[in-house]
């Protein structure tokens, strides 16, 4: 039997590392519980909105934050404030697949224009690796706006 999982990351700025990724992905912010957010409505806002209605200190309130696929097939992302800096290179990274089934000069081109919109979002390039078949098909090193190293593939 298969399990859900979600990605939980460590973070300074929880709300701010979250727009991030829900702009690489798609994804979104869900609604607060029990809240039906109006089309168009910030989900963040509401967030701010309900736990302040729960008492919640203004200081507090930025301390997590998600994003959801909203199809429901990639895992929701998670981001928990921590205190510590980021301080050597992950074990574990995302994959963002911008790329799928092309090769060559194709895929690396479609990964270039992925790589400018990223870096566009926050996102820095760290290095380009090329095609080396059979087996390798080219990627791109990045980091996100906290230093999380993924990759473009």
């Amino acid at each position: 039997m298969s399990r859900e999982f979600q990605v939980t990351f460590d973070a300074h700025d929880p709300a701010a590392l979250s727009s991030f990724w829900r702009d690489v992905l798609g994804y979104v912010h869900p609604a607060p519980p029990g809240v039906d957010l109006p089309e168009g409505a910030d989900p963040l806002s509401a967030w701010d909105d309900f736990l302040a209605r729960a008492g919640v200190p203004e200081q507090e309130r930025n301390t997590r934050s998600a994003v959801e696929d909203p199809e429901g097939r990639g895992p929701r992302l998670f981001f928990q404030q921590v205190p510590e800096d980021k301080a050597v290179k992950n074990r574990v990274h995302l994959d963002v697949r911008a790329a799928p089934g092309l090769r060559g000069e194709e895929r690396m081109a479609a990964l270039e224009v992925e790589c400018d919109r990223l870096v566009e979002l926050g996102a820095t390039r760290v290095r380009r690796h090329e095609p080396a078949p059979p087996m390798g098909s080219g990627f791109i090193v990045m980091t996100d706006p906290e230093g999380n190293e993924f990759c473009l593939d």
